[in-house]
């Protein structure tokens, strides 16, 4: 009997490296793979980095990202896109470019701009240029503080629905307003999501857990969404596992030694 060769569920992230490998491209490529689909990256910047903090950033010539995105698209059929940091409006312009150049779909943006102490990762103008590619994600994933940055508001729990929603119609795509940063003493973590194409809200809840061990997290939840899309789950179903799994690896990896800061989640579950 002929052998039949099926294709792989592929992801493409498009992030910087994290030389540590808390964060970045490799928690993309982890959560992508222990969630069941096949990662291909493109870099477009390499950080000095470990669990202690970021010491230098190297930024990719623009010709070579270029040349990086042309190689993967030219050659596989991604059934998603995970996009991470891109730090310059010059990045940001031709990431968008190749998006509607390859018509790239399931795409998730996770839009990182503002860190956990509120302090900028990008610059002004690199924040405006980065919402004008929003609209062309299916799904963007923000922090409390970039979600603020996006709708001009102070976000909080008893908001972050309407939230969401207001930041889902402006930029015409659908919201993860992720719950981890929002202050909130309850025993439990709630994400929301809109779904702009069905006019919907969602929350999940998953156990808070108590670790430091939580590097590399938001990079993880959106590459793992994606390799949920990539397999044909419907956004809501996809979001919903992704956060299960995030919740899963915080607890597996809590208790876990890595470096003299803070540690990643456990991507694997590894004993």
């Amino acid at each position: 009997m002929e052998n039949i060769k099926t294709p792989y569920k592929s992801v493409l992230t498009i992030a910087g490296s994290d030389s540590g490998g808390c964060a970045g491209i490799q928690a993309d490529i982890k959560s992508i793979s222990a969630c069941g689909a096949f990662a291909a990256s493109v870099i477009t910047a390499s950080t000095a980095q470990n669990t202690k903090g970021v010491f230098d950033i190297h930024p990719m010539p623009i010709l070579h990202i270029e040349k990086q995105l042309d190689a993967v698209f030219s050659d596989i059929n991604f059934d998603a896109l995970k996009i991470g940091m891109l730090h310059s409006c010059e990045v940001i312009e031709l990431v968008g470019i190749k998006l509607s150049q390859y018509n790239a779909k399931n795409v998730v943006i996770d839009p990182v701009m503002i860190a956990t102490s509120g302090d900028k990762l990008i610059t002004n103008q690199a924040i405006n240029c980065l919402k004008k590619i929003l609209p062309k994600a299916l799904l963007i994933t923000p922090n409390s503080k970039e979600a603020e940055t996006l709708i001009g508001y102070a976000i909080n729990t008893n908001n972050a629905k309407t939230a969401a929603k207001d930041i889902g119609l402006t930029f015409k795509t659908s919201v993860l307003l992720k719950g981890g940063h929002l202050e909130d003493t309850s025993d439990d973590m709630f994400d929301v999501l809109y779904n702009f194409s069905t006019d919907t809200l969602s929350v999940f809840k998953n156990p808070r857990i108590n670790t430091n061990n939580t590097h590399g997290t938001g990079c993880s939840l959106s590459s793992s969404i994606a390799a949920f899309l990539s397999k044909d789950d419907d956004l809501e179903y996809a979001v919903k596992q992704a956060c299960e799994y995030i919740n899963m690896a915080i607890a597996n990896g809590k208790n876990k030694i890595l470096g003299h800061g803070n540690g990643p989640i456990n991507h694997f579950g590894l004993k």
